[in-house]
């Protein structure tokens, strides 16, 4: 039901119309809203975090803020904020020209008296279920004795390809990334929403090899074009693979917060083989916000 009530009001055509109340003066007196979250990053230069109460079902902004530190406290309209029903966190360009919510939504939850208890569970997605399987592989290309140099994320154990991802489908606003992490640097296999299909730089990406795009599913082989201090191909084993959620738009290199599923590739590890990625380290996001 909460999930189904803060995404209700999120859906309705009136944000654009009710998302400032500067237009009255009906009241002139401000209360208090205290945010203590959790798990949030610093955003970059290009983006900021905006605060918003849904009142008659419709949005009003409580201001924007980059840092991360908390608690932060924000003066609301008294009669404004009496009345909220749910509170929600967005993303938003720090140059901003549209006064509606954008559809990157991070945190939202329902006021229950002077508080509601916010989290990524209904507004991003829900991970509590979610696993995942992939292979070392390097299909891209016609040599094999490169395999350890590519990541693929289905399960081949059946004998043929299947999805090896079990994933959420994400809200607007949100897509998955996959990523390896080599010596504490974390080089992006692609973005895609889809886990069931390629991911968006199957036929872009300067990393694979010249022979194909690769299985219909996500992954990467890093066989060329390696980033500065690192050379390609390369031996995955022993780095950590990692599922992320990322804003979009993006304009971060790193991956961000969340980060439902990951785990280190097996030192004798063998290629073609399935293997399993455990539970990453932020799947949820929380927090309290306070009015009074």
């Amino acid at each position: 039901m909460k999930k189904k009530m803060i995404l209700a009001a999120l859906a309705l055509g009136i944000f654009a119309s009710s998302c400032s109340s500067d237009d009255d003066n009906t009241s002139n007196s401000n209360s208090n809203l205290v945010l203590s979250l959790d798990g949030l990053e610093a955003l970059g230069d290009d983006y900021v975090y905006e605060g918003w109460i849904i009142v008659d079902g419709a949005p009003v902004s409580t201001g924007t803020f980059s840092s991360v530190v908390f608690p932060q406290t924000f003066e609301v309209d008294t009669e404004q904020l009496n009345s909220a029903t749910t509170f929600v966190l967005s993303i938003e360009p720090a140059v901003d020209s549209d006064p509606a919510p954008a559809d990157t939504k991070i945190l939202a939850g329902d006021f229950t008296g002077s508080s509601a208890t916010v989290d990524s569970n209904g507004i991003v997605a829900n991970f509590s279920a979610s696993t995942g399987t992939y292979i070392l592989a390097t299909p891209t290309d016609a040599d094999d004795t490169n395999e350890e140099s590519g990541v693929w994320f289905l399960d081949n154990s059946s004998g043929s390809a299947v999805t090896g991802l079990n994933l959420p489908t994400l809200t607007e606003g949100w897509v998955y990334e996959g990523w390896v992490v080599l010596d504490g640097t974390p080089i992006s296999t692609g973005t895609f929403t889809d886990p069931s299909a390629a991911d968006d730089n199957a036929s872009t990406s300067v990393f694979k090899g010249d022979t194909s795009d690769g299985p219909a599913y996500p992954g990467e082989d890093y066989l060329q074009n390696a980033p500065d201090g690192f050379t390609f191909p390369t031996d995955l084993r022993g780095s950590t693979i990692v599922i992320s959620v990322e804003p979009s738009p993006d304009n971060s290199a790193a991956p961000f917060t969340l980060k439902p599923l990951a785990g280190m590739v097996p030192s004798d590890a063998a290629v073609h083989a399935p293997i399993a990625l455990g539970t990453g380290p932020i799947a949820t996001l929380t927090g309290v916000v306070t009015r009074n």
